[in-house]
């Protein structure tokens, strides 16, 4: 130890909040052990006001409603914090995904820094209480069904599907007042047979990290939940 090096960098305190920001995501990126969303949550907190977004973003992952929702997150991710990357993948999917490009992480990562450094505008409140309503109408209408493949007796099985999750969250917010008005095991049923439809299909198996099929799968899922 005595001839180890160690490696120290000095960033003044007055510094630019960007500059801290990227120095702490990149020597916490790499060799490190943190996930994805524990590395969003320290490196949020670097910049001012970064406190406040993170904070409402827990308290939205702990919400009843959201919790029943996502409870087919495998255990293993949820004490990883994994359960607060699909709170900030609802507000990026539903007001940033035009920015999409296929890579998941970095797609979230610059949805989170657009925010802080205010160069997206997000009105945290008013996006917050819109968070509690679509989810208590998950919750209500689909309980933990809603983001999951179905089998052939079309019965829920398995985790929470990312693409599944993306599509739903969507439908869920695009088609509030007749879902509203629907029977939870209508809403059940729409959502299996949205699942199985082919178009839905061919965007979510190899090569589904693109806008084009990220669009097409919300299409298909959104479509299914409007009276035809």
């Amino acid at each position: 130890m005595k001839r180890s090096p160690i490696r120290a960098t000095i960033i003044n305190k007055s510094g630019d909040a960007f500059v801290k920001y990227e120095m702490f995501k990149r020597l916490n990126t790499g060799g490190s052990l943190l996930s994805a969303q524990e590395i969003r949550n320290c490196s949020s907190r670097m910049v001012g006001g970064g406190d406040v977004f993170y904070d409402a973003i827990q308290e939205m992952a702990k919400l009843p409603a959201f919790v029943t929702a996502i409870s087919r997150l495998p255990d293993s991710f949820k004490e990883r914090r994994a359960e607060e990357e699909p709170v900030i993948r609802y507000f990026a999917v539903t007001t940033y995904r035009d920015k999409y490009k296929g890579n998941i992480e970095e797609w979230l990562d610059t949805f989170m820094e657009d925010v802080l450094f205010k160069r997206f505008e997000f009105k945290l409140e008013e996006k917050k209480s819109e968070f509690e309503k679509v989810f208590a109408l998950i919750a209500e209408k689909a309980g933990d069904q809603a983001f999951t493949r179905f089998n052939d007796d079309g019965n829920p099985v398995g985790r929470l599907a990312p693409a599944y999750y993306e599509a739903s969250v969507c439908a869920f917010r695009e088609n509030e007042d007749v879902i509203e008005a629907m029977e939870p095991n209508k809403v059940v049923d729409t959502l299996r047979a949205a699942f199985s439809a082919e178009d839905f299909l061919a965007s979510t198996g190899p090569g589904a990290n693109t806008i084009a099929k990220l669009k097409t799968r919300i299409g298909a899922v959104s479509s299914a939940s409007r009276p035809q």
